[in-house]
């Protein structure tokens, strides 16, 4: 899972998503700057606008979903 949100973060152009954990929360990624992919792939560090920032271990996500781009 931590290789295809690597290559949705690096995507040109970009498309927002959301990740999706095993416990039912999702982390919005409005822009590559607010996640980061551990480079071994063991956790993604995702970061809002607020200040917030939370570590994922790659076991726990179970999932991830494009977003419609802001203003639409």
């Amino acid at each position: 899972m931590t290789s295809d949100i690597r290559k949705m973060l690096s995507a040109v152009p970009f498309t927002p998503f959301q990740i999706y954990t095993a416990d039912g929360r999702e982390y919005a990624i409005p822009t590559p700057d607010h996640a980061h992919v551990h480079p071994n792939g063991s956790r993604v560090t995702i970061f809002s606008n607020e200040g917030f920032e939370a570590t994922l271990p790659a076991l726990l996500i179970s999932g991830i979903k494009t977003m419609a781009p802001t203003g639409e």
